[in-house]
Protein backbone atom coordinates (compact mmCIF):
# COMPACT_ATOMS: atom_id res chain seq x y z
CA UNK A 1 0.00 0.00 0.00
CA UNK A 2 1.13 3.58 -0.95
CA UNK A 3 1.87 5.58 2.30
CA UNK A 4 -1.57 7.56 2.91
CA UNK A 5 -1.93 11.32 3.61
CA UNK A 6 -4.34 13.30 3.74
CA UNK A 7 -6.18 14.82 0.20
CA UNK A 8 -5.62 18.01 -1.04
CA UNK A 9 -8.07 20.32 0.93
CA UNK A 10 -8.41 18.01 3.61
CA UNK A 11 -6.78 19.15 6.94
CA UNK A 12 -6.92 18.44 10.64
CA UNK A 13 -7.90 20.78 13.83
CA UNK A 14 -8.44 20.12 17.23
CA UNK A 15 -11.89 21.45 18.27
CA UNK A 16 -11.70 23.63 21.94
CA UNK A 17 -15.54 23.57 21.86
CA UNK A 18 -16.07 19.45 21.36
CA UNK A 19 -12.57 19.05 22.85
CA UNK A 20 -12.53 16.85 19.96
CA UNK A 21 -10.93 16.07 16.74
CA UNK A 22 -12.04 16.70 13.23
CA UNK A 23 -11.31 16.61 9.16
CA UNK A 24 -12.55 19.79 7.69
CA UNK A 25 -13.04 19.02 3.84
CA UNK A 26 -14.74 20.44 0.94
CA UNK A 27 -18.51 20.33 1.54
CA UNK A 28 -18.11 18.71 4.84
CA UNK A 29 -17.17 18.07 8.44
CA UNK A 30 -15.94 14.20 9.99
CA UNK A 31 -15.11 14.32 14.34
CA UNK A 32 -13.22 11.57 15.24
CA UNK A 33 -12.66 10.06 18.46
CA UNK A 34 -9.03 9.98 19.93
CA UNK A 35 -7.92 7.07 18.28
CA UNK A 36 -8.79 7.41 14.77
CA UNK A 37 -7.37 11.19 15.44
CA UNK A 38 -4.20 9.68 15.79
CA UNK A 39 -3.94 7.53 12.70
CA UNK A 40 -4.72 10.36 10.85
CA UNK A 41 -1.84 11.81 11.99
CA UNK A 42 0.11 9.46 11.10
CA UNK A 43 -0.86 9.76 7.39
CA UNK A 44 2.05 11.43 6.90
CA UNK A 45 2.86 10.64 3.49
CA UNK A 46 5.90 8.33 4.45
CA UNK A 47 4.87 5.94 6.88
CA UNK A 48 3.37 2.94 5.13
CA UNK A 49 0.58 0.33 6.48
CA UNK A 50 3.18 -1.70 8.89
CA UNK A 51 4.54 1.98 10.14
CA UNK A 52 1.76 3.47 10.93
CA UNK A 53 1.17 0.31 12.97
CA UNK A 54 3.94 0.40 14.57
CA UNK A 55 3.48 4.40 15.19
CA UNK A 56 0.39 3.74 17.26
CA UNK A 57 1.70 0.67 19.18
CA UNK A 58 3.93 3.62 20.98
CA UNK A 59 0.50 4.61 22.36
CA UNK A 60 -2.01 1.61 22.42
CA UNK A 61 -2.02 -1.59 23.31
CA UNK A 62 -3.38 -4.56 20.83
CA UNK A 63 -2.86 -2.10 17.76
CA UNK A 64 -3.86 -4.43 15.09
CA UNK A 65 -2.98 -4.48 11.15
CA UNK A 66 -6.62 -4.98 9.87
CA UNK A 67 -8.57 -2.51 12.36
CA UNK A 68 -5.93 -0.21 10.97
CA UNK A 69 -6.33 -0.74 7.43
CA UNK A 70 -10.34 -1.01 7.99
CA UNK A 71 -10.29 2.88 9.16
CA UNK A 72 -7.55 4.03 6.33
CA UNK A 73 -10.31 2.19 3.69
CA UNK A 74 -13.27 4.22 5.26
CA UNK A 75 -11.27 7.85 4.85
CA UNK A 76 -10.21 6.84 1.45
CA UNK A 77 -13.56 6.18 0.60
CA UNK A 78 -15.04 9.21 2.08
CA UNK A 79 -12.05 10.78 -0.18
CA UNK A 80 -10.27 12.03 2.90
CA UNK A 81 -7.30 9.90 2.22
CA UNK A 82 -5.03 9.51 -0.55
CA UNK A 83 -2.80 6.70 -1.29
CA UNK A 84 -2.31 6.45 -4.41
CA UNK A 85 0.72 9.10 -4.21
CA UNK A 86 -0.61 12.06 -5.80
CA UNK A 87 -1.91 13.22 -2.13
CA UNK A 88 -1.06 17.26 -1.64
CA UNK A 89 -1.34 17.14 2.25
CA UNK A 90 -3.50 19.57 4.26
CA UNK A 91 -2.75 23.33 2.29
CA UNK A 92 -2.97 24.42 5.49
CA UNK A 93 -1.42 23.50 8.56
CA UNK A 94 -3.67 21.77 11.53
CA UNK A 95 -4.33 22.68 15.21
CA UNK A 96 -6.58 24.01 17.51
CA UNK A 97 -9.68 26.43 16.15
CA UNK A 98 -10.62 29.23 18.18
CA UNK A 99 -12.93 29.27 21.05
CA UNK A 100 -11.30 27.51 23.76
CA UNK A 101 -13.77 25.89 27.24
CA UNK A 102 -13.72 29.92 28.23
CA UNK A 103 -14.75 31.05 24.53
CA UNK A 104 -17.84 28.64 24.32
CA UNK A 105 -21.05 28.88 24.41
CA UNK A 106 -22.63 27.40 27.43
CA UNK A 107 -25.30 24.50 25.84
CA UNK A 108 -28.47 23.57 27.41
CA UNK A 109 -30.93 22.68 25.15
CA UNK A 110 -29.49 19.48 24.93
CA UNK A 111 -29.00 19.19 21.05
CA UNK A 112 -25.66 18.43 19.15
CA UNK A 113 -23.92 21.73 18.26
CA UNK A 114 -24.21 23.40 14.86
CA UNK A 115 -21.00 22.29 12.32
CA UNK A 116 -21.74 24.21 9.59
CA UNK A 117 -23.23 27.56 8.62
CA UNK A 118 -24.20 28.68 5.38
CA UNK A 119 -24.57 32.40 4.94
CA UNK A 120 -26.28 34.33 2.69
CA UNK A 121 -24.07 37.10 2.50
CA UNK A 122 -26.54 38.42 -0.83
CA UNK A 123 -29.54 37.92 -2.97
CA UNK A 124 -28.16 39.86 -5.70
CA UNK A 125 -26.56 38.03 -8.49
CA UNK A 126 -25.71 38.82 -12.08
CA UNK A 127 -27.46 35.19 -13.55
CA UNK A 128 -30.75 35.22 -14.16
CA UNK A 129 -31.25 31.27 -13.33
CA UNK A 130 -35.05 30.12 -13.68
CA UNK A 131 -34.13 27.12 -10.98
CA UNK A 132 -32.87 29.61 -8.52
CA UNK A 133 -33.86 28.22 -4.51
CA UNK A 134 -33.43 32.25 -4.06
CA UNK A 135 -37.08 33.50 -2.22
CA UNK A 136 -38.74 35.29 -5.05
CA UNK A 137 -39.67 38.24 -2.77
CA UNK A 138 -36.83 39.79 -2.06
CA UNK A 139 -37.35 43.38 -0.91
CA UNK A 140 -37.20 41.79 3.25
CA UNK A 141 -33.41 41.09 2.10
CA UNK A 142 -32.38 44.19 0.71
CA UNK A 143 -30.77 45.35 4.66
CA UNK A 144 -27.74 43.28 4.75
CA UNK A 145 -25.66 43.00 7.26
CA UNK A 146 -22.53 44.86 7.56
CA UNK A 147 -19.45 43.87 7.73
CA UNK A 148 -19.24 44.19 11.07
CA UNK A 149 -22.44 42.16 12.29
CA UNK A 150 -21.49 39.10 9.91
CA UNK A 151 -17.91 38.89 11.54
CA UNK A 152 -20.22 39.20 15.02
CA UNK A 153 -22.01 36.29 13.66
CA UNK A 154 -18.68 34.29 12.46
CA UNK A 155 -17.56 34.64 16.39
CA UNK A 156 -21.15 33.17 17.78
CA UNK A 157 -20.95 30.24 15.19
CA UNK A 158 -17.16 28.99 15.92
CA UNK A 159 -18.21 29.68 19.91
CA UNK A 160 -21.52 27.69 19.75
CA UNK A 161 -18.85 25.26 17.77
CA UNK A 162 -19.48 25.85 13.77
CA UNK A 163 -16.68 24.45 11.88
CA UNK A 164 -17.05 25.02 8.43
CA UNK A 165 -18.81 28.14 6.60
CA UNK A 166 -19.89 28.49 3.15
CA UNK A 167 -20.29 31.63 1.88
CA UNK A 168 -23.20 32.01 -0.59
CA UNK A 169 -25.82 33.63 -2.38
CA UNK A 170 -26.78 35.15 -4.31
CA UNK A 171 -23.53 35.90 -5.67
CA UNK A 172 -21.24 36.71 -2.61
CA UNK A 173 -18.47 37.94 -5.22
CA UNK A 174 -20.93 41.14 -5.01
CA UNK A 175 -19.85 41.69 -1.45
CA UNK A 176 -16.56 44.00 -1.63
CA UNK A 177 -15.89 43.09 1.83
CA UNK A 178 -15.60 39.36 1.04
CA UNK A 179 -11.90 38.77 1.80
CA UNK A 180 -12.50 40.48 5.21
CA UNK A 181 -14.93 38.21 5.87
CA UNK A 182 -13.20 35.08 4.87
CA UNK A 183 -10.19 36.31 6.68
CA UNK A 184 -12.24 36.78 9.71
CA UNK A 185 -13.74 33.03 9.29
CA UNK A 186 -10.31 31.88 8.69
CA UNK A 187 -8.40 33.23 11.63
CA UNK A 188 -11.17 31.65 14.01
CA UNK A 189 -10.03 27.92 12.11
CA UNK A 190 -13.41 27.82 10.59
CA UNK A 191 -13.31 25.82 7.02
CA UNK A 192 -14.17 28.70 4.09
CA UNK A 193 -15.96 27.58 1.36
CA UNK A 194 -17.10 29.99 -1.65
CA UNK A 195 -20.25 29.27 -3.85
CA UNK A 196 -20.13 31.77 -6.73
CA UNK A 197 -20.84 31.96 -10.27
CA UNK A 198 -17.24 33.12 -10.90
CA UNK A 199 -18.63 35.70 -13.18
CA UNK A 200 -16.68 38.71 -10.86
CA UNK A 201 -14.13 36.71 -10.39
CA UNK A 202 -10.44 38.26 -11.67
CA UNK A 203 -7.07 36.76 -11.04
CA UNK A 204 -6.60 40.03 -8.38
CA UNK A 205 -9.81 39.15 -6.19
CA UNK A 206 -9.19 35.61 -6.39
CA UNK A 207 -5.04 36.01 -4.84
CA UNK A 208 -6.78 38.42 -2.22
CA UNK A 209 -9.73 35.82 -1.20
CA UNK A 210 -6.53 33.13 -1.26
CA UNK A 211 -4.66 35.32 1.12
CA UNK A 212 -7.18 35.48 3.17
CA UNK A 213 -7.52 32.00 4.30
CA UNK A 214 -10.33 30.98 1.11
CA UNK A 215 -10.25 27.12 1.64
CA UNK A 216 -12.25 25.44 -1.44
CA UNK A 217 -14.55 26.72 -4.44
CA UNK A 218 -17.73 26.08 -5.65
CA UNK A 219 -17.98 27.01 -9.34
CA UNK A 220 -21.71 27.08 -10.91
CA UNK A 221 -22.15 25.69 -14.56
CA UNK A 222 -25.39 25.83 -16.12
CA UNK A 223 -24.32 23.34 -19.36
CA UNK A 224 -21.87 22.41 -21.55
CA UNK A 225 -23.53 23.85 -24.36
CA UNK A 226 -22.54 27.81 -24.95
CA UNK A 227 -26.30 28.78 -25.95
CA UNK A 228 -27.76 26.78 -23.72
CA UNK A 229 -26.04 27.89 -21.37
CA UNK A 230 -26.04 31.78 -21.80
CA UNK A 231 -29.62 31.04 -21.99
CA UNK A 232 -30.14 29.87 -18.35
CA UNK A 233 -27.96 32.06 -17.41
CA UNK A 234 -30.09 35.12 -18.93
CA UNK A 235 -26.20 36.66 -20.45
CA UNK A 236 -22.97 35.89 -22.19
CA UNK A 237 -21.54 34.12 -19.24
CA UNK A 238 -20.56 30.65 -20.36
CA UNK A 239 -16.99 31.86 -21.37
CA UNK A 240 -16.55 33.94 -18.18
CA UNK A 241 -17.04 30.87 -15.84
CA UNK A 242 -14.50 28.55 -18.05
CA UNK A 243 -12.29 31.52 -17.68
CA UNK A 244 -12.83 31.82 -13.93
CA UNK A 245 -11.81 27.80 -13.48
CA UNK A 246 -8.94 28.63 -15.56
CA UNK A 247 -8.40 31.12 -12.79
CA UNK A 248 -8.92 28.56 -10.11
CA UNK A 249 -7.16 25.56 -11.29
CA UNK A 250 -4.29 27.97 -11.76
CA UNK A 251 -4.60 29.28 -8.23
CA UNK A 252 -4.35 25.49 -6.91
CA UNK A 253 -7.26 25.62 -4.72
CA UNK A 254 -9.56 22.56 -4.54
CA UNK A 255 -12.34 22.88 -6.80
CA UNK A 256 -16.20 21.83 -7.05
CA UNK A 257 -17.88 22.33 -9.99
CA UNK A 258 -21.71 22.36 -9.12
CA UNK A 259 -24.19 21.55 -12.37
CA UNK A 260 -28.30 21.81 -11.26
CA UNK A 261 -29.89 19.58 -13.56
CA UNK A 262 -33.30 20.20 -15.56
CA UNK A 263 -35.50 19.22 -18.66
CA UNK A 264 -33.36 21.36 -20.79
CA UNK A 265 -30.05 20.03 -19.85
CA UNK A 266 -30.07 16.63 -18.04
CA UNK A 267 -29.86 15.00 -21.39
CA UNK A 268 -26.38 16.67 -21.94
CA UNK A 269 -25.47 15.10 -18.51
CA UNK A 270 -22.21 13.28 -20.08
CA UNK A 271 -20.82 16.10 -22.13
CA UNK A 272 -21.49 18.53 -18.81
CA UNK A 273 -19.27 16.00 -16.48
CA UNK A 274 -16.64 16.14 -19.55
CA UNK A 275 -16.57 19.73 -19.48
CA UNK A 276 -16.32 20.00 -15.37
CA UNK A 277 -12.90 17.46 -15.70
CA UNK A 278 -11.51 19.00 -18.42
CA UNK A 279 -12.05 22.16 -16.05
CA UNK A 280 -9.56 20.47 -13.27
CA UNK A 281 -12.49 19.62 -10.98
CA UNK A 282 -11.81 17.67 -7.51
CA UNK A 283 -15.95 17.48 -7.26
CA UNK A 284 -18.94 17.12 -9.11
CA UNK A 285 -22.02 18.13 -8.08
CA UNK A 286 -24.65 16.99 -10.74
CA UNK A 287 -27.96 17.74 -8.69
CA UNK A 288 -31.54 17.32 -10.38
CA UNK A 289 -33.38 20.92 -9.23
CA UNK A 290 -34.99 21.38 -5.85
CA UNK A 291 -38.14 23.12 -6.38
CA UNK A 292 -37.83 26.14 -4.16
CA UNK A 293 -38.07 29.78 -4.56
CA UNK A 294 -37.46 30.63 -8.27
CA UNK A 295 -37.73 26.98 -8.58
CA UNK A 296 -40.96 25.79 -7.62
CA UNK A 297 -42.31 28.62 -9.86
CA UNK A 298 -40.80 27.35 -13.08
CA UNK A 299 -41.52 24.07 -12.13
CA UNK A 300 -43.58 23.51 -15.29
CA UNK A 301 -40.62 24.40 -17.38
CA UNK A 302 -37.89 22.69 -15.81
CA UNK A 303 -39.39 18.84 -14.67
CA UNK A 304 -37.73 16.52 -17.03
CA UNK A 305 -39.50 13.66 -17.61
CA UNK A 306 -39.33 10.00 -16.43
CA UNK A 307 -37.62 8.81 -19.55
CA UNK A 308 -34.94 11.17 -19.36
CA UNK A 309 -34.22 10.86 -15.41
CA UNK A 310 -33.47 7.34 -16.16
CA UNK A 311 -31.45 8.17 -18.82
CA UNK A 312 -29.64 10.65 -16.16
CA UNK A 313 -28.96 8.21 -13.78
CA UNK A 314 -27.45 5.83 -16.08
CA UNK A 315 -25.30 8.63 -17.80
CA UNK A 316 -24.10 9.61 -14.41
CA UNK A 317 -23.37 6.05 -13.49
CA UNK A 318 -21.08 5.70 -16.54
CA UNK A 319 -19.39 9.23 -15.19
CA UNK A 320 -18.28 8.26 -12.19
CA UNK A 321 -17.46 4.40 -14.02
CA UNK A 322 -14.85 6.59 -16.21
CA UNK A 323 -13.72 9.70 -13.71
CA UNK A 324 -14.76 8.09 -10.23
CA UNK A 325 -10.70 7.20 -9.37
CA UNK A 326 -9.92 10.87 -9.52
CA UNK A 327 -12.97 13.00 -9.20
CA UNK A 328 -15.60 12.75 -6.93
CA UNK A 329 -19.16 12.38 -8.43
CA UNK A 330 -22.06 12.93 -6.14
CA UNK A 331 -25.18 12.68 -7.98
CA UNK A 332 -28.22 13.76 -6.44
CA UNK A 333 -31.59 12.23 -7.60
CA UNK A 334 -34.88 13.58 -7.88
CA UNK A 335 -37.73 13.29 -5.68
CA UNK A 336 -40.24 13.81 -7.53
CA UNK A 337 -39.34 11.05 -9.28
CA UNK A 338 -38.47 8.46 -7.04
CA UNK A 339 -40.80 8.08 -4.33
CA UNK A 340 -37.96 8.74 -1.87
CA UNK A 341 -38.09 11.93 0.06
CA UNK A 342 -34.83 13.53 1.08
CA UNK A 343 -33.61 13.83 4.81
CA UNK A 344 -33.83 18.01 4.91
CA UNK A 345 -30.34 19.22 5.92
CA UNK A 346 -29.39 15.72 7.25
CA UNK A 347 -31.61 16.67 10.40
CA UNK A 348 -33.86 19.79 10.95
CA UNK A 349 -31.62 21.98 13.27
CA UNK A 350 -29.15 19.12 13.73
CA UNK A 351 -25.75 19.76 12.01
CA UNK A 352 -26.63 23.38 9.94
CA UNK A 353 -28.01 26.62 9.86
CA UNK A 354 -28.75 29.24 7.76
CA UNK A 355 -27.91 33.60 8.15
CA UNK A 356 -30.18 35.12 5.34
CA UNK A 357 -28.94 38.23 4.22
CA UNK A 358 -30.77 40.28 6.72
CA UNK A 359 -29.87 37.97 9.32
CA UNK A 360 -32.26 35.97 9.64
CA UNK A 361 -31.48 32.95 11.33
CA UNK A 362 -32.86 29.37 9.30
CA UNK A 363 -32.45 25.30 9.80
CA UNK A 364 -32.64 25.62 6.30
CA UNK A 365 -32.93 28.10 2.88
CA UNK A 366 -36.41 27.84 2.45
CA UNK A 367 -38.03 27.64 6.03
CA UNK A 368 -38.73 31.42 6.16
CA UNK A 369 -42.17 30.26 4.40
CA UNK A 370 -43.16 28.15 7.27
CA UNK A 371 -45.35 31.00 9.10
CA UNK A 372 -43.18 30.51 12.57
CA UNK A 373 -41.45 33.26 14.38
CA UNK A 374 -37.94 33.81 12.42
CA UNK A 375 -35.07 35.25 14.90
CA UNK A 376 -32.67 37.96 13.72
CA UNK A 377 -28.78 37.92 14.02
CA UNK A 378 -29.67 41.47 15.03
CA UNK A 379 -31.63 40.67 18.08
CA UNK A 380 -30.63 36.96 18.68
CA UNK A 381 -27.95 35.31 19.84
CA UNK A 382 -27.40 32.21 17.64
CA UNK A 383 -26.47 29.75 19.85
CA UNK A 384 -29.78 30.79 21.92
CA UNK A 385 -32.06 30.59 18.24
CA UNK A 386 -30.13 27.17 17.76
CA UNK A 387 -31.13 25.49 21.06
CA UNK A 388 -34.49 27.02 22.28
CA UNK A 389 -36.97 29.31 19.48
CA UNK A 390 -39.74 27.39 17.89
CA UNK A 391 -38.63 27.60 14.54
CA UNK A 392 -35.40 25.09 15.43
CA UNK A 393 -37.54 23.33 17.94
CA UNK A 394 -40.23 22.78 15.46
CA UNK A 395 -39.26 19.51 13.74
CA UNK A 396 -36.03 18.12 15.51
CA UNK A 397 -36.07 14.39 16.08
CA UNK A 398 -38.75 12.00 15.55
CA UNK A 399 -41.45 13.01 17.98
CA UNK A 400 -43.27 15.81 15.45
CA UNK A 401 -44.06 13.16 13.29
CA UNK A 402 -47.76 11.55 12.46
CA UNK A 403 -48.27 8.18 10.64
CA UNK A 404 -47.29 7.24 8.22
CA UNK A 405 -43.71 8.73 9.29
CA UNK A 406 -44.10 8.31 12.93
CA UNK A 407 -44.52 3.77 12.08
CA UNK A 408 -42.40 4.30 9.20
CA UNK A 409 -38.82 2.06 9.25
CA UNK A 410 -36.97 5.08 7.58
CA UNK A 411 -38.13 7.44 9.73
CA UNK A 412 -34.49 8.31 11.26
CA UNK A 413 -33.35 8.39 7.31
CA UNK A 414 -35.50 10.48 5.75
CA UNK A 415 -36.32 11.78 8.61
CA UNK A 416 -40.25 12.64 7.31
CA UNK A 417 -38.76 14.26 4.10
CA UNK A 418 -38.39 17.93 3.42
CA UNK A 419 -40.47 20.50 5.70
CA UNK A 420 -40.60 22.82 3.39
CA UNK A 421 -41.37 20.74 0.38
CA UNK A 422 -44.27 19.36 2.62
CA UNK A 423 -45.42 23.13 3.29
CA UNK A 424 -45.54 24.37 -0.47
CA UNK A 425 -47.61 21.64 -1.53
CA UNK A 426 -49.88 20.79 1.08
CA UNK A 427 -50.29 23.81 3.07
CA UNK A 428 -48.98 21.63 6.31
CA UNK A 429 -45.06 21.92 7.43
CA UNK A 430 -45.65 18.87 9.62
CA UNK A 431 -47.39 16.24 6.79
CA UNK A 432 -45.46 13.71 5.11
CA UNK A 433 -43.50 14.76 2.29
CA UNK A 434 -45.61 14.59 -0.51
CA UNK A 435 -42.22 13.02 -2.81
CA UNK A 436 -42.79 9.82 -0.35
CA UNK A 437 -44.79 7.44 -2.41
CA UNK A 438 -46.73 6.82 1.33
CA UNK A 439 -47.79 9.93 1.47
CA UNK A 440 -51.52 10.33 1.14
CA UNK A 441 -50.31 13.47 -1.34
CA UNK A 442 -48.14 11.74 -3.53
CA UNK A 443 -50.62 11.93 -5.87
CA UNK A 444 -50.01 15.97 -6.44
CA UNK A 445 -46.07 14.74 -6.82
CA UNK A 446 -46.28 11.95 -9.30
CA UNK A 447 -49.22 14.52 -11.50
CA UNK A 448 -45.86 16.84 -11.26
CA UNK A 449 -43.35 14.24 -12.65
CA UNK A 450 -45.51 13.18 -15.50
CA UNK A 451 -44.76 14.33 -19.01
CA UNK A 452 -45.55 18.59 -18.57
CA UNK A 453 -46.92 20.80 -20.87
CA UNK A 454 -43.90 22.87 -20.89
CA UNK A 455 -44.72 26.52 -20.28
CA UNK A 456 -41.77 29.37 -20.62
CA UNK A 457 -39.46 29.59 -17.83
CA UNK A 458 -39.74 32.78 -15.84
CA UNK A 459 -36.05 34.82 -15.49
CA UNK A 460 -35.19 35.24 -11.75
CA UNK A 461 -34.95 38.65 -10.91
CA UNK A 462 -32.37 40.54 -8.41
CA UNK A 463 -34.78 42.92 -6.91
Amino acid sequence: MTPPALRRGVRLAFDPVRSQDALLYPEGVLLLDPVAADVVRACDGRRDLAALVARLARDYDGVQAPDVERLLADLRDRRLLAADGSAAGPERPGGALAGGAAGATTWTGGHPRPTGLLAELTYRCPLRCAYCSNPVELAAYRAELTTAEWTGVFDQARAAGVLQVHLSGGEPLLRPDLADLIGHASGLGMYTNLVTSGIPLTAARLAALLAAGLDHLQLSIQDAEPAAADGMAGGRFHARKLAAAELIRAAGIPLTVNVVLHAGNTDRLTQIAELAVSLGADRLELAHTQYYGWGLRNRAALMPTREQVAASALAAAEVHRRHGERVEIVYVEPDYHTGRPKPCMNGWGSRQLVVAPNGDLLPCLAAGQLGLPIPSARTTGLADAWQHSALFNAFRGTAWMADPCRTCALRDEDLGGCRCQAYQLTGDAAATDPACRLSPHHDRVRAAAGTPARTPAIPRRSR
